[in-house]
């Protein structure tokens, strides 16, 4: 009897079965991939990277203190571990950046290696260092806790569903329209899938945020930030409406339970917590004079095809501190997904 999926082109099918292969082979995913798929973005986010010696210096003297604050209590075992039998080495080293990027959209984010963004328009919403330090811990616990890892592992999932896609469109398309149609039909499907699937597994999940808040919130308290000023970017953002949208409704925790969260994490610190109080490394007039550099900084910037595709990948991640996205990244995703088709298309 001639098997159901005989008439399938042969390579067709080969792809489905390595992209099936794929999908159920999450444990394929290794550090050393993450990184590697964080410097090719990086490369692709660099125009809108903010190169100003005065800017960079500062951003990068807090990540540093946030990393040895996380080196020192990982290494006496106060975490968790996320290491998942892999070396933690890297993620204590020099290689680790903190980058301003040039962008009106209010986010961070993390590709989960060597690369961290704090996006420009958060920068000049922040009211304090502290508020800015808080953000930075809390993308930087994402990378220890390795969530864009799992993040790949759920897109080689999406992968495998797009493969049985494939499959099933190269099915109806042969069924209908002979051996052209099945390849048109399977790469349709496919192609359409595997799109969503990328910015399915770019964002995180509320357990993700979660944990990074968690995370973030000792690695920011251990480096010496005033522990009642980490959720004051939320609360900025609660008062600017931006935590109308049901928990039910996001894959985010909402602001107001994030401030919940980190209240409840306050009360439980130790005695000696205020014993680890350091002054910031930029005081509130220091501070707003780094912040209307960036601004003015930003303005000037030449508005060439490279920083313009640079600005439209920011804005098209993920929202990482807002419960969902907002007009300007649903926006900036749909055009990406447009740009993806007309190619395929092409």
């Amino acid at each position: 009897m001639m098997h159901r999926y005989s008439k399938i082109p042969s390579r067709l099918l080969v792809l489905v079965l390595l992209m099936a292969a794929l999908g159920t082979g999450g444990g394929c995913v290794s550090d050393k991939k993450v990184i590697a798929q964080a410097v090719d973005t990086h490369k692709g986010l660099s125009p809108a990277v903010m190169t100003d010696h005065e800017l960079a210096s500062y951003i990068q003297s807090i990540g540093n203190r946030i990393i040895t604050s996380a080196h020192q209590l990982d290494e006496k075992g106060a975490l968790s571990s996320s290491n998942e039998g892999e070396d933690d080495a890297w993620m204590f080293s020099d290689k680790m950046q903190f980058h301003f990027v040039n962008s009106d959209t209010l986010n961070a984010f993390t590709t989960g290696g060597e690369h961290m963004y704090i996006y420009t328009e958060l920068f000049e919403q922040c009211k304090n260092e502290d508020e800015l330090a808080a953000v930075m811990a809390h993308e930087y616990a994402h990378v220890y806790a390795r969530h864009v890892k799992k993040g790949m592992q759920r897109q080689y999932t999406m992968l495998g569903l797009a493969g049985g896609a494939a499959l099933a469109g190269g099915a109806l398309g042969a069924k209908t329209g002979g051996m052209e149609s099945a390849i048109q039909y399977g790469s349709a499907a496919g192609g359409a899938a595997l799109i969503g699937g990328q910015f399915f597994g770019m964002g995180f999940t509320r357990k993700d945020e979660d944990e990074a808040d968690k995370i973030g919130f000792q690695f920011y308290t251990h480096a010496g930030w005033d522990p009642n000023r980490f959720a004051g970017f939320f609360q900025t953002m609660i008062d600017k409406g931006l935590d109308t949208t049901p928990a039910m409704a996001s894959d985010h925790p909402t602001l107001a339970s994030r401030v919940e969260a980190t209240a409840r994490r306050r009360s439980q610190l130790p005695g000696n917590a205020a014993s680890w109080r350091r002054p910031p490394i930029a005081d509130g007039g220091r501070f707003t004079q780094l912040q209307e550099r960036a601004k003015q900084l930003g303005k000037s910037a030449p508005s060439d095809k490279s920083l313009e595709a640079a600005k439209l990948a920011l804005a098209a991640f993920p929202s990482c501190v807002a419960p969902v996205d907002q007009p300007e990244q649903i926006k900036a995703k749909q055009e990406l997904i447009r740009e993806a088709k007309r190619k395929k298309n092409q």
